[in-house]
């Protein structure tokens, strides 16, 4: 038709996981929390009165700044609001990238990097991890005016030491994004860095811990001269007044999510040792979610024959994943009919 521009005619959609619509499936495809979120959020969200919903919300969405700095040690004013982690991913994108201002980062990686940057219309440069997903030492030089960092990554798992991290963000010049959307599932965060470098933005999600990914919520932490470039850039109300509420009440309860998360991760140690006893190849992870290379048996059948049987895991069918399947950590129940149905695979 030529009606977009030449960039956005050119671009390849971001393809998210399936969603089926079946409710007697098994769905370990897209990082969800098999775990229900806090009952204070249902609790919150019963409370919205109409006047709330008549009226604009708070365009900064102060509730929940002081909510979250309180559990992450910081100032309100480090904190930005987001309409999901792919929110602020859109906004850096637009406060920091243009034709002449390239994005960087390392892969494989979060498939969503690439489209915002054509879409943008700025160069990226992909500087590829080795085998075992070790910060590229040639990131730096790749003189990006913003690079990204998943970390964990996705859909690796894998996790680079702080300390790698911080001597990243001091070799750069432009901005160092570190996407720590399934943070909550590691041992470690790099929120640290925030109080020694300027140029250091941490990404966090209520997806994932929190068990909100049909909210969408998310937030950046940063120094307040970033956070304030950042508010430019971002929609006038980008979260609304209910997601505000029930982040608010999820993030406050952080018992209640903890208890989820260790459930998550005993279930992950469980899930690796099970998959490694049927010739998987699976490195450790640091996400709610593990890599498995089918050694000997192709991933793709390995997908479809799951999905025969109603289970759902995700399949990239790209260069250096054409081989694994990526499965999110579910409920033991589940965990153990993905385990029974791939011994039967590999068994056919």
């Amino acid at each position: 038709m030529g009606y977009f521009r030449e960039n956005v005619e050119q671009a390849e959609s971001y393809e998210p996981g399936l969603q089926p619509k079946q409710t007697d499936i098994i769905k370990l495809n897209t990082n969800e929390n098999p775990y229900p979120p806090s009952p204070r959020v249902l609790e919150a969200m019963a409370k919205i009165k109409p006047e709330q919903l008549r009226r604009y919300p708070d365009p900064v969405a102060n509730e929940f700044r002081k909510a979250a700095a309180q559990v992450n040690g910081v100032l309100p004013e480090n904190i930005m609001c987001c309409n999901g982690g792919d929110d602020l991913l859109t906004i850096a994108f637009r406060a920091f990238c243009d034709n002449k201002r390239p994005v960087a980062y390392p892969v494989p990686t979060y498939s969503l990097y690439p489209v915002l940057a054509r879409l943008q219309d700025c160069r990226a440069i992909e500087v590829p991890f080795d085998g075992e997903f070790n910060l590229p030492a040639k990131l730096a030089a790749a003189n990006a005016t913003l690079t990204i960092v998943c970390n964990p990554n996705a859909p690796s798992a894998s996790f680079v030491r702080i300390e790698e991290l911080a001597s990243l963000a001091d070799e750069l010049t432009g901005v160092l994004l570190i996407d720590e959307a399934y943070v909550d599932f590691a041992e470690n965060n790099c929120i640290s860095l925030v109080d020694n470098f300027d140029n250091v933005i941490i990404l966090r999600s209520m997806s994932k811990g929190y068990s909100l990914a049909g909210i969408r919520f998310g937030y950046a932490i940063a120094q307040p001269e970033l956070i304030a470039g950042l508010m430019k850039v971002k929609d006038s109300y980008n979260v609304d007044a209910v997601a505000v509420a029930a982040a608010t009440a999820a993030i406050k309860d952080r018992e209640y999510a903890a208890r989820n998360i260790e459930k998550v991760k005993k279930e992950r140690k469980r899930l690796t040792d099970k998959l490694r006893a049927l010739c998987f190849q699976v490195p450790d992870s640091f996400a709610n979610f593990v890599l498995a290379d089918s050694i000997g048996y192709k991933a793709a059948d390995i997908y479809d024959k799951l999905v025969q049987r109603g289970i759902y895991v995700r399949y990239f069918d790209v260069p250096g994943l054409d081989n694994k399947v990526r499965i999110t950590v579910g409920t033991p129940e589940q965990n153990t009919r993905l385990l029974y149905a791939l011994d039967r695979i590999l068994s056919e």
